[in-house]
This record gives C-alpha cells, structure tokens and sequence, in this order.
C-alpha cells in the first residue's frame, strides 16, 4: 500500500519509536517519590524541556494532554468563558464542535482568513477569544497567524492557534506567533498517538482553568496520570526536522491536473506535503474507494469524521460549489518516496479516465 494520508496519521519515526520503547521499560509513576517515580519524572519533565524548547514556550508553560482535540477543548474551557468567540470558517471539528454558537470569521477563496473581516468583528463591543488554525488540515492552507495576533493584541482578544497540522511539517514558533495558546499532536508529527500539548503564553495563565480536574498533575491544569512513553515518544518525533516534499507534492500534483483535477488552495502558502484535488462530477468517496483499490490511501477531507464522507465545510467556506464533495486530500508523509508519487499518479491517472467517461 503506498500510504499518503500523512494528514490523519504519520508514520512512526524511528526517533520516536526508539524513545517510546525505552520509555515502556520504565516503571513508575512520575507523580510518585520513589527512585521509579522520580526516574519517570524525569522522562517527562525532558520531553517538557525539548518540546518548549521546539516550540518557542517556556517549559512551565507545556501542559500534556491527550492529543490536539483535548489541547483544544483545554483552551476553549479555558479561555472562552465571559468572550465572544469568533473562529476561522475553516476551522477542524475540534474547534468547531467545541463552540457551536461561534462567530464565523469568512476565508477568501483561496482559504485564507480575512483579516479586514477579523479587524470589523473585534471592534464590536466586549473581549473576544479567537480560534484560528495554522495550517488547514485539508488544504494545508496557512493563515497569516502573525498578522492575527498583531490584530487581536490592538483590540485585547486572546487568540488559540491548533496548530496540530503545522508542527513537524514548518517551523512553529509560539512566542513568535505571538498566540495565547497553541495546540499540537503527537501522531500528526510522526510520533505515538495518544499525546498532545497545549502550549502557553506567559500572560496565558491569569485566563487558564482546568477542563478535566485530578491530583494536581500538569501543575493542576490537567488532571490524571500523563502517558509518559506516548511523551517521550512525541517529544522525539517533533526534534526531527521537517522533510522537504514540496517537489514530490508539485509532481504528484502535475500529474493529476493532467488527469483532470482542480488543486484546491493554490491562491495561498500551503504546506509543502498537502494538496487538495477536486475530480469534477465525481465523488470523493468513489475516488478514495478507486484508489483504496489501486494500492494508494488517500483521504477526502478530515479522518475525524468516523468514517463519514460529506461535503468539505473547508472547501464550502472557500467558495467551491459542487467540488466540496468531489475533492479528496493527498497528504505526503515523512517518509515519502518518488516511487510512492509515481504510484499515485499511475493509479489516479487510470482512475480519473475510467471515471469521468462513467459521469459523461
């Protein structure tokens, strides 16, 4: 199977699977005072240190969660009681369905957040927490998250930035984003699934309550016993650098607009591993079906959905009529190959030929 749904899952890195089988041999609970106890402290507390270091966060201001769905819903607890909440239009389900009753911040057509839009909401009356991606999960679209939190500061806001699909694929700078929390992954970046973080900005702790209540651990913001081997695995994955796939993405890409795809997304920065692919007048659950078929995984939108194949919100929001539900995503893992993108092409080629006669 030539795997391209790096976007859900990646793959193992070895870095990671090394630190994580290390760290199952270790018994103890790192909230215990004992030698094991204090050994598995120490595990943790260096996954802490390297992953604040990475990501531009002091140390005390990492709080170990299970993933990026609960490092989000930490900050929406966390940071939204007494605000308006406005979120990107094209935000993933974890923000979405945390904040049902959130404004909508539009995108333009290329997907990108509307900063005069932003500008006109937050001069409305009373505070305002915004949520805004890094990078989208489907298009890998980049928001200008900088020029954001230049906006938010002048008017007070607080801004969350899910970052989930941007850490290991740039470089993710909290204090140079100048967001108020930041969201990651351990599984998005090529480490263990199971562990995520939210990162904090120093002034973020005055706003900050805890969304599952414990015995003080994570310094009372997260209760319960932190999976120290999934930690250990995550901070591992994300001290490796970034893959360079942006040609493998552009020749992946070539190669299916000559099979008569529509790459969703190009008016903006993306993410070099991420393309969007719209198969005029075929389904996108026929075309992931078609390619499950042919040895190539692929995706149509977000992998949260359990399984459902619907209508991109994301490509609605950007204007894409009746391509939101004809689009599949291609997003290239760490470890892709030249030959894995020749395999896709081959196989998309034959795939589009065979199915656009079918909708003729």
């Amino acid at each position: 199977m030539t795997y391209l749904d790096g976007n859900a899952a990646e793959p193992l890195r070895p870095a990671a699977r090394a630190a994580l089988l290390a760290a199952l041999e270790q018994v103890g609970n790192p909230s215990s005072v004992h030698a094991p106890g204090r050994a598995a402290r120490r595990l943790l507390e260096e996954a802490r240190e390297s992953l604040a270091a990475g990501f531009g966060a002091r140390p005390a201001d990492v709080v170990f969660t299970s993933g990026g769905t609960e490092a989000d819903a930490l900050a929406l607890h966390a940071f939204a009681p007494g605000r308006r909440v406005i979120i990107g239009a094209t935000e993933h389900e974890a923000i979405r369905a945390a904040v049902p009753d959130a404004e909508i911040l539009p995108v333009d057509r290329s997907g990108v957040a509307d900063l005069a839009a932003l500008q006109a909401m937050l001069e409305a009356n009373g505070p305002v927490l915004l949520a805004l991606m890094l990078a989208n999960n489907e298009t890998g679209v980049l928001h200008p998250i900088a020029e954001a939190a230049r906006i938010c500061r002048r008017f007070g806001a607080l801004l969350h930035v899910d970052a989930v699909q941007a850490a290991g694929r740039m470089p993710v700078d909290l204090s140079a984003l100048g967001a108020t929390s930041l969201a990651l992954s351990s599984h998005k970046l090529g480490g263990p699934t199971g562990a995520g973080a939210l990162l904090l900005a120093p002034e973020a702790a005055q706003h900050f309550r805890p969304l599952i209540e414990g015995g003080g651990q994570e310094r009372g913001r997260r209760g319960g016993t932190p999976s120290v081997a999934a930690i250990a695995g995550f901070a591992a994955a994300a001290r490796d650098a970034p893959p360079a796939l942006k040609p493998l993405r552009d020749e992946a890409e070539q190669a299916a607009c000559a099979a008569g795809a529509i790459v969703l997304g190009t008016g903006a920065p993306r993410l070099d591993n991420t393309t969007s692919l719209a198969l005029p007048s075929v389904k996108a659950e026929t075309q992931v079906i078609a390619l499950d078929l042919a040895g190539v995984a692929v995706s149509a939108g977000a992998a949260c959905s359990s399984g459902k194949v619907a209508e991109s919100h994301v490509l609605k929001a950007m204007g894409a009529g009746a391509l939101a539900g004809q689009a599949i995503r291609v997003s290239l893992p760490w470890n892709a190959t030249i030959a894995d993108v020749r395999h896709f092409a081959s196989a998309y080629a034959e795939m589009a030929a065979r199915l656009l006669r079918v909708a003729a």
